[in-house]
């Protein structure tokens, strides 16, 4: 067969091969994992073996370099495409920790924003309230847990604080605290988002009045040293765990075009999603928590330009994470 006749009868297939790989490539740039070609994937790995036949038949004719040249790249890039070592587990996760998850949470704004109210309010308001109306503590904490609280942070307590020996047990129970609360903050919002409610506004208040009450009478230094470092991510993964609690009930009280079971599991499989991000930050909130926070060696003035940068740091992640790429999470609105 002369070579003309040759490309004219394959030039078709090779130019959707070349289409196919051009589409793969652009997919992976914009970390978008549909095939819009005219060649589905199913078929590529018998495309790959005719294209070995086809070069191997070219330079046993004798073809010119042009045309065994063209086929030598095409079986290059799809060797590089069928037989690439898989991206690592870590490289994955961690691509979702730096952009996938705050671009999912910027996804969820509405929900993320009323969470931050229902905490951030009765924090702030409760916390300001007790300089002026002392007494309400006893409303929302029982007398033995004020108690305990001021013995705890006495500024001329000579044991604020604990020696380095008991950090790794500490770090175990922060993780199960935070994680536990952070679950519960999230699984609550299955009664139609009351439950994250709840527990949204309840927290707002215990911690604004154990804020507000020991600010009062003194303990404030203690306190604020103490909470300002690891509450970046605590805090923070708090209100998201909220968040993704209140969209998981309002899937079901306003599912749109959406069946109420369609609409649950989407909005369960971002909960989910989102989830996994809080239980990252709730893990690195333990450790500050556990071998930094609780040191009480270290300066106040020193914990507080620490806090500054973490928390700087948080808000930054959450408000410019991922915004290079394909905001692929906006379809999950």
């Amino acid at each position: 067969m002369r070579q003309e006749q040759f490309v004219a009868r394959h030039q078709r297939e090779w130019q959707e091969l070349e289409d196919w790989l051009r589409t793969r490539a652009d997919a992976r740039r914009a970390q978008d994992t549909r095939n819009t070609g005219a060649l589905g994937d199913e078929a590529m790995p018998q495309r790959y073996r005719r294209i070995a036949q086809q070069l191997s038949l070219a330079r046993r004719r004798g073809y010119s370099a042009q045309v065994t040249g063209r086929l030598q790249t095409l079986m290059e890039q799809g060797h590089q495409v069928l037989y690439r070592t898989p991206p690592l587990r870590w490289r994955t996760a961690l691509e979702f920790l730096m952009a996938g998850f705050p671009r999912l949470v910027r996804s969820q704004a509405r929900c993320m924003w009323v969470a931050l109210a229902l905490f951030g309010v009765p924090l702030v308001g409760m916390t300001v309230l007790l300089q002026f109306r002392p007494e309400l503590i006893h409303a929302l904490m029982d007398p033995r847990m004020v108690a305990a609280m001021e013995r705890m942070y006495d500024p001329s307590n000579p044991r604020i604080g604990r020696d380095s020996g008991s950090d790794w047990m500490m770090f175990g129970v922060y993780i199960r605290n935070n994680i536990g609360i952070g679950l519960q903050t999230f699984a609550s919002g299955l009664v139609v988002g009351v439950g994250s409610l709840v527990v949204l506004v309840s927290n707002g208040l215990t911690i604004g009045a154990l804020f507000g009450h020991l600010t009062r009478i003194g303990s404030g230094g203690p306190l604020w040293s103490f909470v300002c470092g690891h509450g970046a991510f605590e805090l923070t993964a708090l209100v998201i765990a909220g968040g993704a609690g209140l969209q998981l009930g309002l899937s079901w009280l306003a599912p749109g075009r959406r069946t109420r079971g369609q609409a649950l599991v989407q909005a369960g499989a971002i909960g989910a999603r989102l989830c996994l991000g809080v239980a990252f930050m709730l893990l690195v909130a333990a450790f500050i928590e556990a071998f930094w926070s609780s040191v009480a060696s270290i300066p106040h003035p020193v914990k507080y330009a620490v806090a500054a940068v973490l928390w700087t740091g948080v808000i930054v992640w959450l408000w410019r994470g991922g915004r290079g790429g394909v905001e692929r999470d906006r379809d999950a609105r």
